[in-house]
Formats: structure tokens, sequence, C-alpha cells
């Protein structure tokens, strides 16, 4: 059989199964791609050059059981390859963690960000780390800064020291443990956090790979901005003077302009849409301080 049939016989298997997708594909041609290919030591961003490869009887046998695997457990493909990618940076994953998509990467590699910071940028906060993706793309995009990568979870900060010890940044990344501010230490001139914002009734609509994920690190309460409340409270403490907080909020910027209605923050550009992050000033959020009661 050659690698191409067995790719689409995959992708039916998949697709007849009725599985969901989101974990770093959007389809179950790409996600049959990804553990083919993956799953055949072969390059994942070679689709063609390997398609008409015919495989062993023993190579099908072992992508017909990855293939098995992923539709019997409904487990995010992530999880069984133990491999996730962001902007083209591989990052080690398990259930200790959710798989990394956050949309803040794509401001942060593309230079939008950059518009935000300035010459004396020095001191990142990545709040809600996970896997600790963001805090190490902020330490390849800005050599010159160190980083903090903050959780709640000891066990997501276990992922998280795998990940800065595989991109050999253990020098400018240290992680902290802590209920969100709390695992703060003084203030950053950037702060980026990907929280838990599904809000209750997204949460029990959830397909099964997205509740095979830590609910600590998705469910936002009714509304969605229960973690998102506390921080802008407190956030302004931790910003210096010029600092901005970069935050995704996912489909909830309903619940976010109920939550926040005297709040203008600059919406940024991702391939998403232009309402899924948005950047907040230090200055913005100590009006809002101001006005609330």
């Amino acid at each position: 059989m050659k690698l191409i049939a067995l790719l689409e016989r995959s992708a039916q298997s998949m697709e007849d199964a009725g599985l969901s997708f989101g974990h770093g594909t959007t389809n179950a041609f790409d996600e049959a791609a990804w553990l083919v290919l993956w799953k055949l030591g072969l390059p994942l961003d070679d689709l063609d050059g390997v398609a008409e490869r015919e495989l062993t009887a023993e190579e099908v046998a072992a992508v017909d059981a990855l293939v098995d695997q992923r539709i019997s457990t409904r487990k995010p493909a992530a999880y069984l390859t133990q491999e996730a990618w962001l902007q083209g940076v591989p990052f080690y994953v398990d259930e200790r963690s959710i798989v990394p998509r956050s949309l803040i990467a794509e401001p942060l590699a593309d230079g939008t960000l950059d518009a935000w910071l300035s010459e004396h940028t020095r001191r990142v906060l990545d709040l809600c780390t996970g896997n600790g993706s963001l805090a190490v793309l902020a330490a390849l995009a800005w050599p010159e800064v160190e980083v903090d990568a903050a959780d709640l979870s000891a066990d997501a900060l276990g992922v998280a020291r795998i990940n800065v010890e595989k991109h050999e940044l253990a020098g400018r990344i240290r992680l902290r443990q802590g209920d969100g501010l709390q695992a703060a230490d003084g203030a950053y001139d950037l702060i980026l956090c990907n929280p838990p914002y599904v809000n209750s009734e997204s949460m029990a609509a959830l397909p099964p790979e997205f509740r095979a994920e830590p609910e600590l690190a998705l469910a936002g309460g009714a509304d969605g901005m229960d973690f998102v409340r506390r921080l802008l409270r407190d956030v302004p403490a931790h910003l210096t003077p010029q600092g901005v907080l970069v935050l995704e909020i996912g489909h909830e910027r309903q619940h976010f302009e109920d939550a926040f209605p005297h709040l203008g923050p600059a919406w940024l550009p991702t391939s998403a849409g232009d309402d899924q992050v948005l950047l907040l000033t230090r200055e913005m959020l100590t009006a809002l301080v101001e006005v609330q009661p």
C-alpha cells in the first residue's frame, strides 16, 4: 500500500468516527497526515515527497494501531505523539497540560507585539503557562529578556520544565507556582496570559478531545470571566509604568465586554479573527480599577 492511500483511508476512518479536531489540525486529512508521518518517522512538512512511498505490512499495521487508538480514546493526537508544534517550534506535551495552541503565539512571533514594547523591555511574565510554550517563544523572540513562567498546576509546570530544558533556556526562564498573580515576582514590562476562559455552557458541550485536557486550564466559570476579573483587578500592580498585558479570551468577546464595559482594549489580529486576543496598557487598566466599585 502506498502512503497516500493509507493516509486517505485513515482520514476516512476518523471522519466516519466523528472525531473532533482543533489541537493542531482542523480536519481529518491533516490529522491523518500528522499521525501517519509521525509514526513512520518521516518529516511532517514533506507529504508530497513521500506520498507515493510503498509501505511494508508492518508499517501499515503500526499506523492502523495508532489511528485506532486515536478513535477509541478520543484523546488529542498530540497526547498520543507527545509532541505539538506552535509557530514552527516543537514542544513536548502530555495529559498534565493542555495542548499548546494559544493565538498569542502569532502576534508574539510575527513582530506585532514589538510596537508595544521598548528597548527597555526586560521582564516578561507568562501567566497560566501550561507546557511553557509561550514562555519559550518569548525567550526566543527577544534574546535580551528574562521570562517568569507561572502556573497553579505543579503538573503543568513539570511539562514546562521539560520544554525549557529542551530549548536550553533554563538560564532565562524561571518557573513559578502559584494561584494567578500570587506567583508573580514584582513588576513586568509584558504579561502574556492565556487563562481559563471557557464559559460553563460551552464547557458542558465540549467534545471528548477537549474534555481529555485538564479542566483547570479551561473552565472560566458561568461567563468565562472568573479568572479574568481577578487578573484585571490586580494586574496594574505587577506592570511597569509602560507595561502591557496581552490576554487571550477566545470566543468570549461578548462576555468580556459585558464584564468590562468601560474598557477599550486594542484587539490584535490573528488567524482566528481580530476579537480573540487583546492588549491592555497599564494606563487602561488603572483607569478600569478607578471606575469599578
